[in-house]
């Protein structure tokens, strides 16, 4: 059975082409290589920071983070704090000479970072190479990051398996839609399989979708194993970095996994989310709630969905 790492690469992104090979390319850049039978991935969100979303969408597709500090600067300091909100505990530190150590310790004291193994640059390799897969068995669910019609073959779907495992002939669901889908065949690493363990990234070739009634973030799975909502409530923790008050009826943006989706403060105490179109999530998951618009932090708080 082939097994799957994938990775998030922060701070320097460019480090990434030395080690794997280019793939997808959009506002998520894909890269990949297959060892023995390890296929690891690294996802480089370079729609940031132009952009906060893609920064959000890259971790979460991720289990272990890369980040290469090359500037101590606020978009620094928001990949800390999206760390942090998101609980990524495994990850590799490392930075430039020019990086005041003493000035990043301080950025990350207190976060998950500060507990990420530190080396130079060039140990992030061996490090990397020492980290092991992490699987489960858990009913089969996938995230979709891309989807496209390919001539003769029709629907296809890119994404990560989060749980359990994905075989070819599954009947499964995909939501937020409720639209049932068949699993035709599945590529990993370009190669044909007929099942696929977590945490893989595959193709998919399914028939029951076309392609634009798929989304980022999306989700294929087992039918009622995710919950399909408009309104979540949240036990919120607001960043102390961000200044500004929140009231009712404020508009603001919710990354849930994958999904980036537009919503408004329907409740503050507790604090509740309406949502404009469904959203899928699971009791437990991490929301975090953005500000795109914000000239000082982008991050709003986050909380684990009640």
């Amino acid at each position: 059975m082939v097994q799957s790492i994938n990775f998030v690469i922060l701070g320097k992104q460019d480090i990434a082409s030395e080690f794997g090979k280019k793939g997808t390319e959009t506002d998520l850049t894909l890269y990949d290589r297959k060892e023995s039978d390890v296929i690891k991935t690294w996802v480089v969100p370079n729609g940031f920071p132009e952009k906060i979303q893609p920064l959000f969408q890259a971790i979460n597709l991720a289990e272990y983070v890369i980040l290469h500090v090359d500037k101590l600067d606020k978009f620094t300091g928001e990949q800390i704090i999206a760390l942090d909100s998101l609980k990524k505990e495994k990850g590799i530190l490392s930075h430039t000479f020019d990086v005041d150590e003493s000035k990043l310790n301080m950025m990350i004291k207190g976060t998950v970072v500060e507990n990420y193994t530190k080396v130079d640059q060039d140990k992030i390799k061996e490090e990397m190479n020492k980290l092991e897969p992490i699987t489960n068995n858990d009913p089969s669910e996938m995230v979709i990051d891309h989807c496209f019609d390919v001539k003769g073959v029709g629907t296809v779907i890119l994404g990560k398996v989060t749980n359990g495992t994905v075989k070819q002939y599954d009947n499964l669901k995909l939501y937020p839609a409720g639209i049932d889908v068949l699993i035709k065949s599945i590529q990993m690493h370009d190669d044909p399989v007929t099942e696929s363990i977590c945490p893989a990234r595959v193709g998919l070739a399914v028939k029951g979708a076309k392609p634009d009634e798929v989304g980022r973030g999306d989700v294929i799975s087992q039918e009622g194993a995710v919950d399909v909502n408009t309104e979540i409530e949240l036990n919120f923790q607001k960043s102390p970095f961000y200044k500004n008050d929140i009231a009712e009826n404020q508009g603001c943006l919710v990354s849930i996994g994958l999904q980036i989706k537009a919503a408004k403060f329907s409740s503050i105490s507790p604090l509740k989310l309406t949502f404009e179109k469904p959203i899928v999530s699971k009791k437990g998951q991490i929301a975090i709630i953005l500000k795109p618009e914000s000239p000082t932090i982008r991050i709003l708080g986050s909380g684990q969905i009640q």
